[in-house]
């Protein structure tokens, strides 16, 4: 899958509004299918997938029906946006840490140079 864009997670939330919540996590699954799926095709033949498009999660989602989007005070199109960064976030590999818990590599900041 192409790298991330907030306009990829806006596009998947708008998709997971039009189904119900105890498919959303299926749906969300084959959204990321798809998008890796695309992404090697487009890889492999210099062309974009005919379903699925370049690879992106945008493109992805629209093969899908996707409700306009709403406010961000609207509780379920939260859930939704949460959805999309919770199964993204169990793609990405946890960043090295150091002996003493911090996240590394880190760089420590200095005042006044």
């Amino acid at each position: 899958m192409r790298p991330v864009l907030h306009g990829d997670v806006v596009a998947a939330a708008r998709v997971l509004l039009c189904v119900p919540e105890v498919r959303r996590g299926r749906v969300m699954a084959e959204l990321l299918r798809a998008a890796d799926l695309a992404d090697r095709y487009r890889r492999v033949t210099g062309r974009v997938h005919p379903d699925f498009g370049t690879g992106s999660l945008l493109a992805a989602s629209a093969a899908w029906t996707r409700q306009d989007e709403p406010a961000l005070d609207d509780p379920e199109y939260l859930d939704c946006l949460v959805a999309v960064l919770v199964a993204l976030r169990r793609r990405v590999a946890r960043p090295a840490r150091h002996a003493d818990g911090r996240a590394g590599p880190c760089v420590t900041a200095t005042r006044g140079r």
